[in-house]
């Protein structure tokens, strides 16, 4: 899951040197900031100590998730993408949203308060 929201992503960020979005500084700052937000609070999530508080990342991730899906669709509206890429950008996210449910109830069920074990370097 990490991996397919990093990739998207990057993919989001391509679309956004775009010379369409040059006077659409707003739209391009908040659909970058919360492409890369899905990815970087997916990895803060897993460093937690326990399944509750990985979780709770991962619900706010999911939230980015529709956040950029609805980034892209003001995109597409505003015609800096078409509506095939928009499309297929927002499957992207709405698989990440699916896979991050999956692992947020798996959390939930198992609820182990010590999830790992810091080694000594």
């Amino acid at each position: 899951m990490y991996q397919k929201a990093l990739d998207a992503a990057h993919a989001v960020s391509a679309i956004l040197t775009r010379p369409t979005f040059g006077k659409d500084c707003k739209l391009r700052e908040q659909l970058g900031a919360s492409s890369s937000r899905v990815p970087a609070l997916i990895a803060e999530g897993f460093e937690q100590k326990t399944d509750k508080h990985f979780a709770h990342y991962l619900y706010i991730a999911r939230g980015s998730t529709k956040e950029t899906r609805t980034h892209l669709a003001v995109a597409e509206k505003r015609r800096h993408i078409g509506k095939p890429e928009c499309d297929h950008l927002c499957g992207l996210y709405e698989e990440i949203a699916r896979m991050s449910t999956g692992l947020i109830k798996h959390l939930e069920r198992e609820d182990r308060q010590h999830r790992w074990m810091p080694t000594k370097d």
